[in-house]
């Protein structure tokens, strides 16, 4: 009985997504707001308790992203729950990255959140998983200070001379760390 239910549900909300696509048709946005907005939010809370505001912003730019994107989805590539929570995902690196919430150290698992996805490929989720541990492992390896360039630069974003002045450095200095732990990271990687 649930499987009926979820897949009208599933029905419902890909024409919803047809209709913004095609029509820009509002009551359709709403649909897939009422949706997953809250869903959105969860996701967000799961990462951050107590962070509502943050919660509520970035479910309200995942719908705007929706609505302005929504001709490029392509059910063929993805699910539509896989394709909106990527968005929320990257909408939510985009916040921290804005608001200059990252920790000073480098933590890789902030950036690979586990979604469940019912056409997931196992293969595909098992190599991800055994090229997320190289990185990390890859990441640990390096010196403090290569990490802490590397942190300023990719996850905090950065420009190199914005992280030469925080970090007191010469901007040749930052380059050069930078393009010293990436190559350090290459090699360690391909072991």
């Amino acid at each position: 009985m649930n499987t009926v239910s979820e897949t009208t549900t599933d029905t419902s909300l890909l024409d919803a997504m047809t209709k913004v696509a095609n029509a820009r048709d509002t009551r359709a946005l709403t649909h897939l707001f009422d949706h997953y907005a809250p869903r959105i939010r969860a996701f967000c809370l799961a990462a951050q308790p107590g962070a509502n505001l943050m919660a509520d912003d970035i479910a309200q730019e995942v719908m705007i992203r929706i609505w302005n994107k929504a001709h490029l989805y392509n059910p063929a590539t993805a699910s539509l729950n896989t394709w909106i929570f990527t968005i929320a995902r990257n909408a939510r690196i985009d916040y921290m990255r804005k608001n200059g919430r990252y920790q000073s150290d480098i933590d890789p698992e902030e950036f690979w959140s586990e979604m469940a996805d019912e056409n997931a490929d196992p293969f595909r989720e098992a190599q991800q998983q055994r090229d997320e541990e190289r990185i990390r492992e890859g990441l640990r390896q390096l010196p403090n200070e290569q990490q802490q360039v590397l942190s300023k630069v990719y996850l905090e974003g950065k420009s190199h001379s914005e992280a030469s002045e925080e970090l007191g450095l010469p901007l040749g200095t930052v380059k050069s760390r930078i393009r010293l732990a990436l190559s350090k990271l290459s090699v360690i990687i391909k072991r």
